[in-house]
């Protein structure tokens, strides 16, 4: 099983959080990184799957209808992460590794997951 790389997008990109998954090992690239921003939600959800990553955001609707797209024509997505903007970095580092540390790369293929139920350990 392969460990889950993250593909954050232009809503999310908060380097506080980068650096912070950085900092506990989580192989992170970012729309600024790879220089796609301003690309379309389905332009980054093709990269993020391109290259092997989870897309990491905030934007629930636009993400839910993305997946939803990919599902009803067969297509496949390495994985959509959801997450509130609510969430304190902290929260937000805690959550995602909660969540990779009970999925693999091939277990979020085609799935949209949503932050809210991984609770970080204090």
């Amino acid at each position: 099983m392969s460990h889950i790389r993250l593909f954050i997008d232009e809503d999310s990109m908060d380097h506080r959080v980068v650096n912070a998954l950085r900092s506990r090992g989580v192989d992170v690239t970012t729309v600024g990184e790879v220089r796609t921003t301003g690309f379309s939600d389905a332009e980054q959800l093709e990269l993020a799957t391109e290259q092997q990553r989870v897309l990491y955001t905030f934007n629930v609707g636009d993400f839910c209808q993305l997946h939803n797209i990919y599902m009803a024509e067969g297509r496949t997505h390495t994985g959509i992460m959801i997450s509130s903007q609510d969430y304190a970095i902290g929260e937000q580092m805690r959550r995602v590794l909660k969540l990779m540390a009970t999925e693999s790369a091939e277990s979020m293929i085609n799935q949209l997951v949503f932050l809210s139920a991984y609770i970080g350990e204090s």
